[in-house]
């Protein structure tokens, strides 16, 4: 396969002309957006335990663990990570009510990711 020289000097010279159009002009990408930031110092965070795919349920379609404004006691089952083709259910580590779901079904989690808050 040949490389067709004229191609690539014209090529280039576009790049040059596209430069010195933007010569001035920041190029850094201007994140103005701010996100919705959760006070946690009155929340209980659950972690994940283990790096695995976690499950809101205990088979597709059925009845959820927990829901948002859900009440729940310590040693509750909250969800389900699979790892290795074995099902870990990861219990609440204290009374309160779910304030945020923070991960989706069949999602990737890895170890110590915040999965469940409480309030």
């Amino acid at each position: 396969m040949e490389i067709d020289k004229k191609v690539i000097v014209k090529l280039i010279q576009i790049l040059e002309d596209l430069k010195k159009s933007l010569k001035g002009i920041d190029l850094q990408p201007n994140d103005n957006t701010v996100e919705e930031e959760i006070d946690l110092s009155d929340k209980i965070i659950i972690k994940s335990p283990i790096v695995g795919t976690a499950y809101l349920a205990a088979e597709p379609g059925g009845k959820k663990f927990v829901e948002i404004g859900k009440k729940i006691k310590k040693g509750e089952t909250v969800m389900i990570i699979e790892a290795m083709k074995t099902m870990n259910h990861v219990p609440s580590n204290s009374d309160g009510v779910v304030k945020e779901i923070c991960v989706d079904d069949g999602q990737p989690v890895e170890f110590d990711q915040k999965i469940v808050i409480l309030e």
